[in-house]
């Protein structure tokens, strides 16, 4: 009773900080949308997939290891082993982050031209190359305030960078940089980059002086056991995590290129990509965050429930959870559709931006889904295989932009959305299905 209500509480914590943050998030969006212009609204989405490239380079798998790793030792009364184990997560976070730093810095010239087309500078590069390394060590302490069950210090740290990411992109887009799709780039990831950084920081003390409690002494007295686990949940995870990131990157940049072969011009191309990623994707995404909420805190329940072989309860809470996720998502999904004229006048005052909700509205069924059996997988140890599927899902949807695009034109990249979710949610429902169908 008592690690339900500890459940309930966390989940309420993250759900009402979580909207909190994706309206402040989305109110952001629009403003950069309105002040920045169509065209450099597509170049920062692809600005933005090089990014999140950058960000799985330096922190994949980390996460989840230190979330199972931290869980499996207090389910085993090991409080102090905890403790070295997110001391050691932190430590491998930060190697990590120093490579993807060093790769992105010496392939800067690259990226910015033959992945952004040249139409920024590579100073934009050297910006995410700062940043990396303190969103590496963010994503281990985030995952050790997760296992605890403490996440609302991860809420703290989230609030304060959002804070400065507004106030800081603002200022430098009003007062500082001057006019351009570069200089409006420059000022986004700047603006970012300050934030990651001193929110690393505020979440670092806090970890800091979570650590300080008396605890009771761990079986492990040898550093070279939690260096094994790790790197046997982070090597894996990281290898398939680099590999899908990398093919879901280049199908980003793919689709633009794609796009001019089917007729479309450089500039109409990056428009209709920013008009879809940039304003339509958000508002499909955001009721999403009511499931993200609880769906995090999932892996490190099942892999408790997962480590104490308590299979009924694995079934049980998968099945509920997956019903309310279902029954929730219909009722997005079907909103989406009603409302999407109201939705695009009021938020963007663009009613073009209507078409494409309608049109994406019935993935939210099948998005939603997925997130939550992702973080169930997660939990049962099954990170790779959730990889694995992630891999072949962007192998699939790049042959089709590659093949289809040019041909079909912008009807070919919407259908290109359904083919990767529809796959990506098939292949994951079965697994989930396969592994509970084992446990007796």
């Amino acid at each position: 009773m008592k690690t339900l209500k500890i459940f309930i509480i966390n989940t309420l914590i993250l759900l009402f900080s979580s909207i909190i943050l994706q309206i402040i998030s989305m109110f952001f969006n629009v403003y950069i949308s309105n002040t920045i212009e169509e065209e450099a609204v597509g170049v920062f989405a692809l600005v933005m997939s090089v990014y999140t490239f950058g960000i799985t380079l330096a922190s994949a798998g980390i996460n989840i290891a230190t979330t199972r790793i931290v869980s499996e030792e207090l389910a085993a009364n090991n409080e102090v082993g905890s403790k070295k184990a997110a001391s050691r997560c932190v430590l491998f976070s930060l190697i990590f982050g120093i490579c993807a730093s060093t790769i992105f810095f010496i392939y800067a010239d690259f990226i910015t031209i033959k992945c952004l087309h040249n139409k920024i500078r590579k100073n934009v590069i050297y910006l995410i190359c700062i940043a990396l390394p303190f969103i590496s060590m963010s994503s281990a302490v985030n995952g050790y305030f997760t296992a605890v069950r403490r996440v609302y210090k991860n809420s703290i740290a989230k609030f304060f960078e959002e804070f400065v990411k507004i106030v800081c992109s603002a200022v430098l887009l009003k007062s500082i940089m001057p006019s351009g799709i570069d200089y409006a780039c420059y000022s986004l990831i700047l603006g970012d980059v300050i934030s990651e950084v001193l929110s690393f920081f505020a979440l670092y003390i806090l970890y800091k002086f979570d650590k300080r409690k008396n605890l009771l002494e761990s079986r492990y007295k040898d550093l070279d056991s939690y260096n094994k686990r790790i790197l046997r949940i982070t090597v894996p995870v990281a290898l398939t995590s680099y590999l899908r990131s990398g093919l879901s990157t280049l199908k980003q940049l793919l689709i633009p290129s794609n796009l001019q072969k089917s007729g479309m011009n450089s500039s109409n191309s990056l428009i209709s990509y920013g008009i879809v990623n940039g304003m339509a994707m958000p508002i499909i995404m955001f009721p999403v965050i009511l499931v993200t909420s609880f769906s995090g805190l999932l892996v490190p329940e099942f892999s408790r429930y997962y480590v104490e072989k308590k299979y009924k309860k694995i079934k049980s809470v998968s099945t509920l959870i997956l019903c309310c996720t279902l029954a929730f998502s219909i009722i997005v999904s079907i909103f989406i559709f009603i409302f999407s004229n109201f939705l695009s006048s009021t938020i963007y005052h663009k009613l073009e931006i209507a078409k494409y909700l309608r049109i994406l509205s019935p993935l939210v069924i099948v998005m939603y889904l997925d997130i939550v059996i992702d973080s169930i997988l997660k939990g049962l140890d099954a990170q790779v295989s959730v990889m694995a599927i992630n891999v072949f899902d962007c192998i699939i949807s790049i042959a089709f932009i590659y093949f289809f695009v040019p041909i079909l034109g912008f009807s070919g990249y919407i259908i290109s959305i359904f083919i990767s979710e529809v796959i990506d949610f098939s292949l994951s429902g079965y697994q989930l299905i396969r592994i509970l169908h084992k446990m007796n």
